[in-house]
């Protein structure tokens, strides 16, 4: 039996907060002039299985084959609570740094501080992006709704886990280094227009690099969190020194609550929110189409993706 090899068209991303593809890809027609289905063609188009061995129908044997099932749903629930846990754990992280680097009298310095917020941001998403897709901040939440890649039905309860881990975080980190608090809030040190223009561009820069791990299939999935991880490390050397780099609503709101400083809030309240949407809205105007499962079955193949 002569079939014609098919393309493979790449796999559906796993957006965060956004269920696992479905089981079996759509079937293409195996163009062999009759205008049937070979049963070597029909096995290649299911993504559940994965062919290890030449199929060789002449010698009656099968090749061995293996099924791969999508995961079962995660229940709103679980991912509130991973999502209150792992932005509790950033929060901590990254205010912690800043207070003992303000008791140290500049110990830990800038880069101590990158460091810092950015192996949290990695570790977070890496131990609970599989739960929640780890947002861990209202402004990517806002984006990946806006991209129609995460509900508006779960943002209230999404944004009010935020909330409340961001104010948990602070109140701890005031009880256990009062009264040095100071330290862990993010003001502008400067004009508001300069602090405005540098949250939202480093948002920007932070969104773009999410929308691109997260919801595009020609990215490297599994190394989201380095790539977020290090966005957020270069958005602190850039901006740490006037705004403190915040680029989360919450990541100001908590500290902001519990030291009693409110100095440019709004600021932190909405050029975040602003460049993420920003960010998200531009990838996607620039990122290469998806290929098309009904297209001429002779184009090459898309470049292979990492994503599982």
């Amino acid at each position: 039996m002569n079939s014609e090899d098919i393309p493979s068209t790449p796999s559906t991303p796993v957006t965060p907060g956004t269920p696992g593809g479905p089981l079996f890809a759509g079937l293409k027609p195996d163009r062999n002039g009759n205008g049937k289905k070979s049963s070597s063609s029909l096995l290649k188009s299911c993504k559940c299985f994965s062919v290890e061995e030449a199929w060789a129908l002449e010698e009656g044997t099968l090749p061995p084959v293996s099924c791969s099932l999508p995961p079962p749903p995660v229940s709103l629930s679980r991912k509130v609570g991973a999502e209150f846990i792992g932005t509790l754990i950033l929060i901590f992280s990254g205010t912690a740094t800043a207070i003992v680097n303000q008791k140290t009298g500049g110990a830990e310095t800038l880069i101590g501080l990158a460091g810092s917020t950015g192996l949290a941001v990695m570790i977070v998403i890496l131990a609970t992006g599989h739960i929640s897709g780890a947002h861990l901040n209202p402004a990517v939440t806002i984006a990946f709704a806006a991209l129609k890649h995460f509900p508006w039905k779960h943002i209230p309860a999404y944004i009010a886990a935020q909330i409340l881990a961001s104010i948990s975080a602070a109140f701890l980190l005031k009880a256990i280094f009062h009264p040095i608090m100071g330290g862990g809030v993010t003001v502008p040190s400067g004009a508001y227009g300069q602090a405005f223009a540098l949250e939202f561009m480093i948002s920007f820069n932070l969104m773009f690099v999410v929308t691109a791990v997260a919801t595009d299939t020609r990215a490297v999935g599994e190394l989201a969190g380095i790539a977020v991880g290090a966005t957020v490390m270069l958005n602190i050397l850039i901006a740490g020194e006037s705004t403190g780099a915040s680029m989360n609503p919450v990541r100001t709101l908590g500290p902001a609550i519990a030291a009693n400083n409110f100095k440019g809030i709004w600021i932190y309240l909405t050029a975040p929110i602003m460049g993420a949407l920003a960010g998200a809205g531009v990838y996607s105007a620039v990122k290469l189409p998806g290929d098309d499962a009904d297209g001429d079955l002779n184009k090459p193949s898309a470049a292979p993706s990492f994503r599982r």
